[in-house]
């Protein structure tokens, strides 16, 4: 990797993540002082005598993209702010009573203002027409709560230049869950949320023998249908509306290392880190692109020795955002310093993969991919232990009941019985996020898990003002190919997420899923043409094959998109600051002029 090489990548440092007084004077002059300020703040948490050397070594980590920190930490450590470095909050249960409501609804202003996003369960609400004894009269339901939700998200801009964002889950037995499915195909309503249902193991095998379906609410039953008129229901919405998302959340809480003191029912707001109530996570991504060695050649292959040493820092540097981060809540400090999660994910695997010449959704690819994270997420664990030696584990840690989780389960002898002897730092350590933001920082490597979007495209930039800006954009991997082999076509392994069938998404999402503790965020792309039969037969593709959740999106006219696919540009230059470029096949150095 290199420093910017696309306009778009410097517009969204200078816009999202550059340190700038409020009148906008500039206080990052270079993205070097971005790195600098980051690091100097995260090593501030190790003992005194290592602030130096730990600041280097996160330094060294972050120059270049390797590891991206997430979009928190990156605009606000080191400038002072009263912001949350912590990108995401699942919050309280809440009570089923007006005053607690809104108490909640106090807890999500003062989270959200600090640029949290948030996430909810409304299944805890007593549904539309229930009667309510207090004052004798009818419930309005959740659905009318959540409205006030939206609307206050709406009003409030969090930190930096976005809006709040928020997840809102309910149970697929709640009796308003009808209501809950079909809330969007209301013009303008709930625009603030993301919405999931929550399927249970009993509920899907409901389905798949066409057994009926009781909707209840403490211990009464409200209404009986068929479990699978109701998974219509939800495909339909999904099909027409690309919500709501699907959490499998028997599987999420049975595979959970917290679940011995939590319960989980809802997610952070793009689904990729489930926790309990008023758990928190800092996140952040490993650029898998700045790791291939002799990219498009035979001998194409990732630096394992240095990507090791990038997971290692990037788990110390996590570990310390939960000490040098202020909260909105004293309630999310407690708990995170009591369980300290952290979210390590990656990002950049399309682009990854089109380097070293692989095709997402091959065998090859998906084999490729199970074992890269795998050999992450024993990485990150490893090192977690050893911080559990040198700084101790999390609070709530309890070895037979960490190790008696469905995840840990999975995890090899050598590992458990380290954990077992000596602990560990962090109860979670894997998540894989959407990384939109960040992977355009980072010279617009593909995002997340994801495929390459499109080759090229143009972007629909929101401005400070509110104003739009439209940004051609190339994936990285095709400007490094241009910038190597000038006007040779593309190979076939460029393949894109418009061109990709559904089950190369979903199994993909399977494989990984082995392998990280919490969740992926994923959207499985599917064909306008198709048929409503096979875009059920992905959901329940999904769960057959181990996935946590999933999110489709289908083409349609109701939608609209900030990414606009482009043919490629008649020209094979491309934009750079680099000069013309020289490279050794055998030896894998590029040398560019400057």
């Amino acid at each position: 990797m290199t420093k910017f090489v696309q306009p778009v990548s410097e517009n969204i440092w200078n816009l999202k993540y550059r340190h700038k007084t409020f009148d906008g004077v500039n206080l990052d002059d270079s993205v070097e002082d971005t790195w600098a300020r980051i690091s100097e703040q995260l090593a501030f948490a190790e003992k005194e005598q290592g602030r130096v050397w730990r600041k280097e070594d996160f330094y060294e980590v972050l120059e270049d993209f390797k590891f991206i920190p997430a979009g928190r930490i990156i605009s606000g450590s080191g400038t002072n702010r009263n912001v949350t470095l912590v990108n995401c909050f699942t919050m309280g249960t809440i009570p089923d009573s007006l005053v607690g409501i809104f108490d909640h609804l106090k807890e999500a202003v003062l989270t959200m203002q600090q640029g949290g996003g948030i996430g909810y369960d409304f299944s805890t609400l007593r549904p539309k027409g229930a009667h309510v004894k207090g004052v004798d009269a009818d419930s309005s339901g959740p659905l009318s709560f959540m409205d006030v939700w939206d609307s206050m998200c709406r009003t409030i801009m969090s930190a930096g230049s976005r809006r709040g964002a928020m997840m809102a889950t309910m149970r697929c037995d709640h009796p308003d869950i009808e209501d809950f499915i079909k809330a969007k195909r209301t013009e303008g309503r709930m625009r603030m949320f993301n919405l999931s249902v929550m399927c249970s193991d009993r509920f899907l095998n409901a389905v798949k023998n066409d057994l009926d379906w009781d909707l209840h609410f403490e211990g009464k039953v409200y209404k009986t249908l068929k479990a699978k008129h109701l998974w219509q229901t939800i495909m339909l919405s999904t099909y027409e509306y690309a919500e709501p998302g699907v959490l499998f959340i028997d599987r999420i809480n049975d595979m959970n290392n917290t679940y011995y003191y939590d319960t989980i029912a809802t997610t952070n707001p793009c689904g990729e880190k489930c926790m309990g109530p008023y758990s928190s996570c800092v996140l952040g991504s490993i650029n898998l692109p700045a790791f291939v060695v002799q990219p498009f050649f035979d001998r194409a292959r990732l630096d394992y020795a240095q990507l090791q040493n990038c997971v290692k820092n990037a788990v110390r540097m996590l570990d310390n955002v939960i000490d040098v981060t202020k909260y909105p809540l004293q309630n999310q400090k407690d708990k995170s310093i009591s369980e300290r999660q952290i979210g390590l994910g990656v990002t950049g695997v399309g682009s990854m993969l089109i380097m070293m010449k692989m095709t997402y959704g091959s065998d090859q690819a998906v084999q490729f991919m199970e074992e890269l994270m795998k050999f992450i997420n024993d990485t990150a664990y490893n090192e977690s232990v050893e911080l559990a030696i040198e700084k101790g584990s999390f609070p709530l840690f309890d070895a037979d009941k960490f190790l008696d989780s469905g995840f840990m389960k999975t995890r090899s002898e050598l590992l458990r019985s380290k954990v077992r002897k000596y602990g560990i730092r962090n109860s979670l350590l894997t998540s894989i996020a959407p990384t939109g933001t960040i992977s355009l920082y980072a010279n617009n490597v593909s995002s997340g898990i994801e495929p390459v979007f499109a080759l090229y495209y143009e972007r629909k930039v929101l401005n400070n003002d509110g104003s739009h800006t439209k940004e051609l954009v190339m994936d990285y991997a095709v400007y490094l190919w241009r910038k190597l082999f000038g006007a040779e076509p593309l190979p076939d392994y460029f393949v894109t997420a418009q061109t990709l069938s559904p089950i190369d998404h979903i199994r993909m999402q399977s494989a990984v899923q082995k392998h990280v503790d919490s969740a992926i965020s994923k959207t499985t792309n599917c064909p306008e043409d198709i048929s409503f039969e096979d875009f059920q037969s992905v959901y329940l593709m999904a769960y057959d094959m181990g996935c946590k959740g999933c999110t489709t999106y289908r083409p349609n006219e109701v939608l609209g998109s900030v990414l606009t696919v482009i043919p490629e540009p008649v020209a094979t230059t491309v934009p750079n600051q680099m000069g013309a470029c020289a490279y050794d096949s055998n030896t894998g150095v590029r040398t560019c002029e400057s």
